[in-house]
């Protein structure tokens, strides 16, 4: 910097009154004007040297007055330059503070890139932003570590790393709007940039104008790539795009400038080897771009953000009033099926009180046999207390599930497995049909905890279904054993079977295989069957047993408080 100000005042030729002017508009004015023009003095010999310059100029006067060779007094003004006196706006630019500025600059903003991406890894397209900031990072650095004459390898090294900067930022953008990408044409251009810089290093090492123009026109495909994704998207706010379309145009304008300026220095310029402070306000304007850039990145990515975050509240919005309706309509169901469960139950109340009336004429009937008929067969008299002990167990069923709304339904107790089963034998000995039942007890002396009348009625509806459902000369084999905590009783059949495809199917409610349709049926048994096991805990299984037949296993737990552990065992099993 200048020390201090000289001014040389010329008077106009008129000499009426006189016009300040910079020093630019010196080496501009025309032969007959005069001016005033301010330097600051850097060097007291350099300032020395430059007023004699412009004395000379002047015949001794202290005025600047253009005769007919303007070139040869611009000549002289270059000279001083170059010892040491230059524009006041150049001297305050400084080269090395600038590439630091932008070294902090590119460096702080690929950190904030590297955080914004590990925040939001669904954006898969910020790793490329933080790589070219990355990039350009490392190259400024590497600019401001080399020496004072760095080697050809090393100059076009940094400057290929700062232009791969430049294509990863232009990738990421297209990536992130969701563009057409063109990274051949950044491949080809890092290609083009570094042939070229490598000839014109080798061939003019001082010429510094023709790697300026290389740089321009990269500049200028790179920026024009990057206006055109902008310009075709429509994810982002109109505004926000062409905000970020000004920013680039500023910067490719910057950039077609340098190198007009570059351009239309005198051919007797001596240029730096490498860069000069002449360039500093290109690289000020360079981070002044960085810094914009970024920020418009910054709000691209919060727009998209948001965008998401509202078609999220969108989708969540929708589920929650389809999950209203929902409600509104289970609602109705639960209401519609707490209505049926009413009828239902005032159905089975209805039917229950029937039931009593035919039930109580059989039991008297009964009773006026045993009056009047004296003495009886053996056999006689058994069949009437068969007859007896059915109308009990009805009477108890409809005691238990019909009138009270099976309140305290469930009423276990203590009972031999011999005597059970004496009780299932005795019931079918009143069919005719016991002489095709064989009942086999492992352990004569097992007991479990069970509801006598609801775990009767299971074992009766499987026997007597397998009596159904086989040819009349083929047994029923009942087994009962003992194992892993429960009684396990197998009613064995060598009937039509269960067709393999239907073997899920059975035991729901009014389904029937497809070849029991001859024989009728409400398909009600084995549904029953479940329903009082679950009242035990234990489990009905339907399997073929290899004889044409089927085997239906049902497994009850020695008490009732074991039920879960046992069940789960035989899940495993």
């Amino acid at each position: 910097m200048f020390a201090r100000h000289a001014e040389y005042v010329v008077p106009h030729a008129s000499a009426t009154h006189t016009k300040r002017r910079t020093f630019n508009n010196l080496l501009s004015d025309k032969a007959s004007q005069s001016v005033r023009f301010r330097v600051r003095r850097h060097r007291k010999n350099s300032t020395d040297q430059f007023q004699r310059i412009l004395m000379n100029s002047c015949n001794g006067q202290p005025c600047l007055r253009f005769g007919s060779t303007p070139a040869k007094f611009r000549r002289r003004i270059w000279a001083g330059l170059r010892q040491g006196i230059g524009y006041e706006s150049a001297e305050m630019l400084d080269l090395r503070t600038i590439l630091v500025v932008t070294l902090a600059t590119a460096s702080l903003q690929a950190v904030a890139w590297i955080f914004v991406w590990r925040a939001w890894r669904h954006l898969y397209q910020l790793k490329f932003l933080a790589a070219g900031f990355i990039a350009i990072a490392v190259g400024v650095l590497l600019t401001l570590l080399r020496g004072q004459h760095p080697a050809t390898l090393e100059i076009v090294l940094y400057n290929t790393i700062l232009k791969l900067g430049l294509v990863l930022l232009a990738e990421g953008l297209a990536r992130f709007l969701g563009q057409s990408r063109y990274s051949w044409i950044g491949i080809f251009l890092l290609l083009f940039q570094t042939v070229t810089w490598s000839v014109a290093l080798t061939a003019a090492p001082d010429n510094i104008a023709v790697r300026i123009h290389t740089s321009t026109l990269f500049t200028v495909v790179i920026m024009s790539m990057m206006c055109l994704a902008l310009m075709r998207d429509r994810t982002q706010p109109r505004l926000l795009r062409w905000i970020t379309i000004g920013v680039l145009a500023e910067y490719l304008v910057a950039s077609i400038a340098h190198s007009i300026i570059e351009f239309r220095l005198p051919s007797d310029f001596q240029s730096a080897p490498v860069l000069a402070d002449r360039n500093a306000w290109y690289l000020l304007q360079g981070t002044l771009f960085l810094i914009a850039f970024f920020a418009c990145l910054l709000f691209m990515v919060s727009s998209r953000l948001s965008a998401e975050l509202r078609e999220k509240n969108d989708a969540l919005s929708k589920e929650v009033m389809r999950m209203r309706r929902l409600e509104s309509r289970l609602n109705t169901s639960l209401e519609a099926e707490r209505d049926l469960r009413q009828e239902q139950a005032d159905f089975m109340r209805v039917v229950g009180h029937e039931f009593r009336t035919p039930l109580a004429v059989i039991r008297n009937a009964v009773e006026m046999i045993r009056l009047t008929a004296g003495e009886f067969p053996e056999a006689t008299r058994e069949r009437l207390s068969g007859i007896d002990n059915a109308l009990n167990r009805l009477f108890s069923l409809i005691d238990r599930f019909m009138t009270n709304d099976r309140d305290n339904g469930f009423q276990p107790e203590r009972i031999q497995v011999v005597s059970f089963l004496g009780d299932v034998r005795l019931h079918f000995e009143m069919t005719a049909q016991v002489n095709r039942l064989h009942f086999v007890v492992e352990d004569k002396t097992s007991s479990f905890n069970v509801d006598p009348d609801m775990l009767a009625t299971v074992i009766i509806n499987l026997v007597d279904n397998a009596l159904k459902y086989s040819p009349a000369d083929r047994p029923v084999r009942v087994t009962a054993s003992q194992g892993r905590g429960a009684v396990v009783i197998e009613v064995r059949d060598r009937g039509i079977g269960i067709p393999a495809a239907e073997l899920g199917k059975i035991g729901r409610r009014f389904f029937r295989a497809s070849n029991a349709k001859t024989v009728a049926g409400a398909g009600l048994g084995l549904y029953s069957a479940r329903r009082l096991l679950a009242y035990h805990g234990g489990t009905l299984q339907l399997e073929p047993n290899g004889e044409g037949g089927t085997t239906a296993i049902v497994r009850v737990p020695l008490s009732p408080g074991s039920s879960d552990k046992i069940m789960l065992e035989w899940a495993t099993a």
